[in-house]
């Protein structure tokens, strides 16, 4: 007989953690609440499919491997030496093709370790400089949703800049067709293994028998009844725009001045957005008790330096604010090891992206639910 594991959450975590149960030969049931699947993973539908915030696979870790091994996350759009040219900095207000060298010389540093104990911001300033520590925090709000990286443990911030602007080789990976692709490519895979899915269907209890809680943290906490599921996010303003199609958009900003981010995903995959449109994602990073509306405001002046008239020519708007769910933040003296354990005891796991696992962003809800799922099969 087939042993029993039930997962919560229908998200990018929860759907891993079915695969791998049922690829190791347990009877799986998953229940969403949602109608849909994917979580933070959705994608709206067409004809503008846009994620849920700035979304982007990474291929020099294991979760891309593993995605990858199954059939999961391909075809993906590429990016061309065209589209480079249309990167940007916001530096001093302007627009400028030049990163500051003090930031250039901080990613050549490759080998260097940084401390887990000390914040990013006074680590960064010692051996770098203070400009070049400023702007290194400012490119950080794109991975962390965090007004003030520098306040966070130099470790943690670290191994982010390291990967995302300097990698071996082009790591970033963008899945044809946005991310609820890969949603309905996993649910399909896990069907397919047996697993059971049903949608609309809220646990208000936990489930008897072997679990895995695969949901926000703050849903956790209910379902477990453990005050002691949190941890630290961050909270940012997000800002998607379908334009009618100008040359001289940029297709990818850095905002060096504020921490804010700007993408013009339709460049390298042009069936998110219809013909003769253009399909932007943007990101601010919200201060400390800031309004929606300051926020936003402070997002649009990016627009109007890298989508000339942007506002004549915005033919879709859909704006939202992302708070606590944009993946785990360290401070000094804190790592993935502290935080909010897979193994709870009695037979339940956790698992998503805030939990204890290694990796960037969604990379945690993958690794984590793939933790729990060896974790379920061998207990």
């Amino acid at each position: 007989m087939r042993e029993n594991i039930t997962i919560v959450g229908g998200g990018l975590a929860g759907l891993t953690a079915a695969i791998a149960c049922a690829e190791g030969g347990a009877a799986v049931v998953l229940h969403e609440a949602h109608r849909t699947l994917g979580g933070r993973a959705r994608s709206t539908a067409t004809p503008y499919v846009a994620n849920d915030g700035t979304h982007v696979f990474y291929s020099d870790g294991l979760p891309w491997r593993w995605l990858d091994e199954r059939g999961l996350v391909r075809p993906y759009a590429p990016i061309r030496p065209g589209h480079l040219a249309r990167v940007r900095f916001r530096r001093d207000g302007r627009l400028t093709g030049r990163p500051p060298a003090g930031l250039l010389r901080m990613v050549a540093r490759r080998g260097l370790t940084a401390p887990v104990d000390e914040d990013f911001g006074s680590w960064a300033t010692r051996r770098f400089g203070a400009g070049a520590a400023r702007a290194a925090a400012r490119f950080l709000g794109v991975v962390t949703y965090e007004s003030d990286p520098g306040r966070l443990s130099a470790a943690f911030a670290w191994e982010r800049l390291r990967r995302v602007l300097a990698p071996r080789y082009p790591a970033a990976r963008y899945v044809a067709g946005g991310w609820g692709r890969v949603i309905d490519r996993m649910a399909a895979r896990a069907r397919d293994l047996g697993v059971r899915i049903e949608t609309g269907s809220r646990a208000d209890r936990l489930p008897e028998g072997r679990v895995i809680v695969a949901t926000s943290l703050d849903a956790a906490r209910g379902l477990l009844g453990d005050d002691s599921l949190r941890w630290e996010s961050g909270r940012s303003v997000l800002l998607d725009l379908a334009v009618r199609a100008d040359p001289r958009d940029m297709f990818l900003v850095s905002d060096l001045d504020e921490g804010g981010f700007l993408e013009r995903y339709s460049l390298p995959d042009p069936s998110l957005a219809p013909p003769g449109e253009s399909l932007v994602q943007m990101q601010m990073p919200m201060r400390p008790d800031e309004p929606k509306a300051a926020a936003l405001a402070r997002l649009e002046r990016i627009a109007d330096l890298a989508l000339p008239d942007w506002r004549g020519r915005t033919t879709w708007r859909r704006d939202a604010v992302a708070a606590g769910r944009s993946g785990a933040l360290d401070l000094p003296g804190t790592m993935w090891r502290d935080r909010p354990a897979v193994q709870r005891g009695d037979g339940v796991w956790l698992a998503g992206d805030q939990v204890a696992a290694p990796g960037m962003l969604s990379e945690v809800s993958i690794n984590s639910a793939l933790a729990a799922a060896r974790a379920a099969l061998a207990s």
